[in-house]
């Protein structure tokens, strides 16, 4: 199976950039759409998996020489993290995440979280994994996983969070393109990347 264009472990690089880009007094949100937390630390992780820890990264809760090489200047305070769906979570992994100020909200039930971020964030990243999809819509995704949403679901919920006017980066990440059911996954992938770009380009930024 052919990678993916990109992963869930360039988030850093991307609050990097806007850290840089928006300049040290911005105060920076993430809302992260994903069927799995991406929250583990090397003393969570039950697979060490890399592409499973890099909110974790961002909150400053592990691996602080990544941050430093993808130049983030400051971590992200954990009360601006939103998690969305995250429906399968290590146990350990959710332990961590309630013990921080993290957000987790469902995709069709996340109007309060995602106001109260807004109202504490100048700029928001929202980075989506295709994960957050049902499995059959992501057939040939190496971490799928079953009883998720629908695009049209997943669809609004993007709208919603572009209409805040303060996304200042969007992201549409492991898109598999090659394995029995890549044109499944493309077609998912690209349906999640228009409704990101039309929705950004009709509510800009603040």
């Amino acid at each position: 199976m052919a990678p993916p264009d990109g992963d869930c472990t360039h988030a850093v690089g991307v609050v990097a950039g806007l850290q840089r880009s928006c300049g040290p007094h911005a105060r920076i949100g993430l809302v992260w759409f994903d069927a799995h937390g991406d929250y583990n630390t090397p003393r969570t992780t039950l697979s060490g998996m890399l592409g499973g820890m890099p909110v974790a990264v961002c909150a400053g809760l592990a691996l602080s020489q990544w941050r430093d090489l993808a130049g983030m200047s400051a971590p992200l305070p954990t009360d601006r993290i939103l998690l969305v769906d995250v429906r399968n979570l290590d146990p350990p992994e959710a332990q961590l995440i309630r013990a921080t100020e993290t957000a987790i909200a469902d995709v069709n039930d996340f109007a309060g979280p995602l106001a109260s971020l807004t109202a504490s964030c100048d700029v928001l990243y929202l980075h989506i994994d295709s994960n957050i999809l049902d499995a059959a819509l992501v057939p040939n995704h190496a971490t799928r996983e079953p009883n998720g949403p629908g695009l049209a679901d997943v669809n609004r919920a993007i709208k919603a969070v572009m209409a805040t006017g303060k996304v200042g980066a969007f992201a549409v990440v492991s898109v598999y393109g090659a394995g029995p059911g890549s044109a499944i996954s493309v077609a998912s992938g690209t349906a999640l990347i228009r409704a990101g770009l039309e929705a950004w380009a009709q509510h800009g930024r603040v």
